[in-house]
């Protein structure tokens, strides 16, 4: 595994922090998730439940081993400590000035630890008026603008149906983790990291931002299209509706041959994408009576066997049974203790044709807090003094029983 050997704290929790530690964990560093005694809340983020725990949690948290440990204590302070002598990464989610109550801040544990790696996530960023307000992905879809663009142009603001802002922005700090692990083998020394959901969230629009730079023009919602490229939005079958995305001028004419309007790949007011754009709404009417006579599953054929990108709007029942997403062994049954049937969505991304494997199934909070403590050098009776005093326990949550599909 690309990072064997390195050592990762995770003082984060919910979504974005645990991506990260995710990510380095998938790729092979031992990563130790450090909950409070009640543990994650995303534990809790249901129902559904799978054994247990939520599909928030569970969906952000496989290779990581769990210790509980409450920062607000002296004891829970000591383990950190002892944790951060052998870690080559320490990465943190909380607000400006909680972890340096805790004796964490990047300063002190600079000078503690030199050649630590230091990740923190921020919401709006270490600096001006919003520094210190907490962030959450749907208040930086909001306040970022992307929920100004998302929905149908005559429908209300829209969220994003993922959580791409806390996923993107754990994407970002493993990246960011990657290239100072390769500056310290080069200098020795550790590197702040920091990645705010705002600056995440202005990234995913980054078109659109210099779009409005360019012309003064702001973005407006658009459904499923692009303001920049026509034809290329979801046009309606007989029985349900597919994207088409026909961004050059070859797909829009091998698009027109397939719908059997070849005069309108001539017609002047669509000869190239700016004049398709000009006259999308026209060119939207035309394209919807030709493909509403198709099923939806025919009409896929046919723009395929004519090279014209185009999909199905699919469900997530549909997707799950997909023969790409099958082919692709991304959903991949795996040995769970509480979950018989349990299926793992592996990393997307592959090495040498294969994905990194599955370690080890999203940890119970506080699974593996007598084994970490005997590595620190904890004594038997001293382990079972700290279990009695912080009383680790699981979340009292319903256990979904429901059959791996």
């Amino acid at each position: 595994m690309m990072l064997e050997g390195i050592r990762v704290v995770d003082l984060s929790q919910n979504i974005a922090g645990p991506q990260a530690t995710q990510v380095l964990g998938d790729l092979g560093a031992e990563v130790v998730k450090v909950e409070p005694p009640g543990g994650d809340p995303a534990r809790r983020w249901g129902p559904p439940f799978w054994g247990g725990d939520a599909p928030l949690f569970l969906a952000f948290n496989r290779n990581k081993r769990s210790i509980v440990a409450d920062l607000k204590t002296a004891q829970g302070q000591e383990i950190v400590e002892r944790l951060l002598e052998g870690a080559d990464v320490l990465v943190q989610a909380f607000r400006r000035g909680v972890i340096e109550r805790f004796g964490f801040g990047y300063e002190e544990v600079r000078r503690r630890h030199p050649r630590l790696i230091y990740a923190s996530l921020t919401g709006y960023g270490s600096e001006g008026p919003y520094a210190d307000s907490p962030g959450y992905d749907p208040l930086l879809q909001a306040y970022s603008g992307i929920m100004s663009i998302t929905g149908e142009p005559d429908g209300p603001p829209a969220r994003v149906g993922g959580s791409v802002v806390d996923i993107g922005s754990g994407n970002l700090i493993a990246l960011g983790v990657l290239a100072a692990l390769r500056k310290r083998d080069q200098e020795g020394v550790g590197t702040h990291i920091e990645c705010s959901l705002l600056d995440t969230a202005l990234g995913w629009i980054g078109y659109h931002m210099m779009a409005y730079l360019a012309s003064g023009d702001v973005p407006r919602r658009m459904g499923t299209g692009l303001a920049m490229v026509a034809p290329y939005e979801a046009f309606p079958t007989r029985d349900g509706q597919i994207m088409i995305c026909g961004g050059t001028d070859g797909i829009f004419r091998r698009l027109c041959q397939a719908l059997e309007i070849p005069d309108v790949a001539e017609d002047p007011r669509f000869r190239d994408n700016p004049s398709r754009v000009k006259h999308c709404d026209v060119l939207r009417g035309l394209l919807s009576e030709r493909t509403s006579r198709h099923r939806t599953r025919d009409l896929d054929r046919l723009l395929r066997a004519h090279k014209v990108p185009g999909s199905p709007i699919q469900s997530i029942d549909e997707v799950v049974d997909d023969p790409q997403v099958r082919a692709n062994r991304i959903f991949e049954p795996e040995p769970h203790p509480k979950v018989p049937g349990y299926r793992d969505m592996k990393m997307s991304v592959r090495f040498d044709g294969e994905r990194p494997p599955l370690r080890r199934v999203p940890p119970a909070p506080g699974e593996h807090t007598r084994e970490i403590l005997s590595e620190l050098g904890y004594g038997e009776e001293s382990i079972a003094r700290y279990e009695e005093e912080v009383k680790i326990r699981e979340p009292a949550v319903p256990t979904d029983s429901r059959p791996s599909r």
